[in-house]
């Protein structure tokens, strides 16, 4: 299966999978939504001979009477030599009922007698998250509670255009008053380093800026940080890769996801270009 490649976008209703297949379809790839798991190994068999084929591919709740199985389905189509990613997307509870609300569309088990009105949709929510749980352990989990559809449009493109090797890291920064995002695999909260908000001059800044960067670069706790931090990535990250993990998440956080966190993220993620695939976010700076 080595002239085929497949993405699989997965997750919560609401949570933005149809802004996700349409980055894909715009990247290239040829896609399907709501297709049944049963017909996924009979529809990549058909793509086979296929010079460089770029399938795309959303299942959810939808099928739900077919999902316990397809956990295995992946692991076999992996094992097979096929260059799988599987997409998850998440966000919170609160999210997921407000855009039903707005949207006024129903939930996929809302056909159940129990999801009727607000209380029936929270149980709706919570029998999906409970359906998907183990699909959501094998895949990239992206939180889009506080993302615009054209951010998680960026984001999904930008990860498909990264080369293949094996570990993708994503540094994410953020605010802590704003909630710690789904996402993260570990975090790492740096609220006790010199904070640049409190210079007149570089508040409006971000942790981006070069006067930003210089500021914290010269303080002797941020170095500490960045190092310890690298220590602990470099100390577990094959562990992680000898378990078959294909991505993690590393949020870090401070106040106001402007400044600290957004150098931090930064400076990892050149830090781990090699030998891994290392890509940033911020969440405040590009909701």
């Amino acid at each position: 299966m080595a002239d085929v490649r497949l993405v699989l976008i997965t997750g919560m209703s609401g949570s933005g999978k149809s802004v996700a297949l349409a980055a894909l379809e715009d990247a290239g790839y040829y896609c399907v939504d709501n297709l049944p798991p049963e017909l996924l190994e009979p529809f990549v068999d058909l793509q086979q001979g296929q010079s460089g084929r770029k399938l795309a591919v959303a299942m959810d709740v939808r099928s739900a009477t077919s999902l316990p199985g397809l956990p295995n389905k992946l692991e076999q189509l992996a094992a097979s030599g096929l260059r799988m990613t599987v997409i998850f997307l998440d966000a919170t509870d609160d999210t997921l009922l407000r855009r039903f609300s707005e949207t006024r569309r129903a939930h996929p088990l809302s056909s159940r007698p129990e999801a009727t009105g607000e209380q029936g949709l929270m149980e709706a929510i919570r029998q999906e998250r409970e359906l998907l749980s183990e699909l959501r352990d094998q895949a990239l989990v992206i939180d889009t509670s506080l993302l615009r559809p054209a951010r998680l449009l960026s984001q999904i493109k930008e990860l498909m255009g990264h080369r293949d090797r094996g570990l993708t890291l994503v540094f994410e920064s953020f605010a802590f008053k704003r909630g710690i995002p789904m996402d993260a695999d570990y975090v790492f909260d740096v609220r006790m380093l010199p904070n640049p908000h409190y210079e007149r001059a570089l508040r409006p800044l971000t942790g981006r800026d070069p006067e930003v960067a210089a500021f914290l670069a010269a303080q002797p706790e941020v170095e500490r940080m960045a190092a310890h931090i690298s220590g602990f990535l470099n100390a577990w990250l094959p562990e992680l890769l000898k378990d078959h993990r294909s991505y993690v998440t590393v949020a870090i956080g401070c106040t106001g996801g402007q400044h600290r966190s957004v150098y931090l993220a930064e400076w990892l993620t050149r830090a781990f270009a090699e030998p891994w695939h290392a890509t940033c976010r911020h969440r405040e700076l590009n909701p």
